[in-house]
């Protein structure tokens, strides 16, 4: 009688807070060529309605040749490539900072992800630990379509092992309009603000201003598992019901960045592009049943090196209660109706 084989294991576990050395480089498996199908899906699952990203006829007019991939589908590819490396054992994702579009992403494009660890520091109860991260999405000619930092918490496999050395990454506050990519291409000086669908362009905003979006989504359990598999994105408390005592999936939150950027549509249509991301949070969870509506707020505007494009600093901020303009408590924590507080540049005829 022959003994039983022995179970090994090569499945991937997931790296804990013990596996990363600050400068190390991560090459994140499994690129991932994208077309005119991920834009369909893109705009099946949330109302997107920019018009840069809906025609190629208009994208023409502003000298890009053909309309790119909408900015946050390229976002999600290459956020969704770092998921195994980087947050499948996260218990939370902290923040982001110094995200950059460096040019548009185009159907037809092989888009990959490398990070590399900027940051690490324990935190006092000895079971987590914070890690920063610099990740780049390149194309097939390896050139940078966007990077961004972000920042997760992620448990430890031995809580008994030592801290490693704290490094704190010294990050941007914000990304000044000096250091915004606009594609060298691009012109507004044949904007159709009629099929853009607004009249309203840069000189019409006020810094301080708050736009109210007005409508609203209800989250739906399939559309949110569907869009976070579209993405590749492995994280299990987006699918397995175990993974929390209340047996909920938990939504993805680029999920509720893309509805709270497409609901913005309404009062923003002519912030056309997302360059750069200044910071992030997303501030309580989001489920299935949930309402998302948004508002916005005018933070900054400014020129850009190309005649008639300029930048619109925004605010853009998610909610599940219908609030407008309210973020914190007095004791400064985020209201609990609060899904999303995210700070971009967008590009904007002037």
């Amino acid at each position: 009688m022959t003994d039983a084989p022995r179970a090994t294991s090569k499945t991937n576990p997931g790296r804990f807070f013990e596996d990363y050395t600050v400068g190390e480089v991560i090459r994140h498996g499994v690129p991932r060529t994208v077309g005119s199908g991920e834009r369909a899906l893109y705009h099946a699952l949330y109302p997107a309605r920019h018009a840069l990203h809906s025609s190629d006829l208009f994208a023409q007019a502003c000298g890009l040749g053909a309309a790119p991939l909408d900015d946050l589908l390229a976002f999600h590819v290459i956020f969704g490539k770092t998921v195994p490396d980087v947050s499948l054992n996260a218990r939370a994702n902290l923040g982001y900072a110094e995200g950059l579009w460096r040019r548009p992403a185009r159907p037809g494009d092989t888009l990959r992800s490398e990070s590399e660890v900027i940051g690490l520091k324990q935190n006092s109860n000895g079971k987590t630990g914070v890690v920063w991260v610099r990740t780049r999405g390149l194309d097939q000619n390896d050139a940078v379509v966007i990077e961004y930092v972000r920042w997760v918490m992620v448990k430890k496999r031995d809580e008994e092992s030592p801290a490693p050395e704290t490094v704190v990454p010294a990050l941007k506050g914000a990304l000044a309009p000096s250091d915004l990519a606009v594609p060298p291409e691009l012109t507004f000086a044949d904007y159709d603000f009629s099929l853009a669908g607004e009249p309203h362009r840069l000189g019409d905003y006020l810094v301080g201003e708050i736009i109210d979006h007005v409508d609203g989504v209800t989250l739906e359990e399939a559309e949110h598992m569907m869009a976070t598999r579209l993405w590749q994105n492995t994280s299990k408390t987006h699918f397995d019901g175990t993974m929390r005592e209340d047996g909920k999936r938990l939504i993805y939150g680029g999920h509720v960045i893309s509805m709270a950027r497409a609901l913005s549509f309404n009062g923003l249509a002519n912030a056309q592009m997302i360059v750069g991301l200044n910071g992030g949070a997303h501030a309580n969870p989001a489920f299935s049943g949930d309402t998302v509506r948004a508002w916005s707020e005018v933070l900054d505007t400014a020129e850009t090196d190309r005649p008639g494009v300029g930048a619109i600093r925004l605010r853009l901020v998610a909610t599940k209660d219908g609030s407008v303009g309210d973020l914190k408590g007095d004791d400064g924590k985020y209201l609990p109706g609060v899904l999303l507080d995210l700070d971009y540049w967008a590009l904007m005829p002037v």
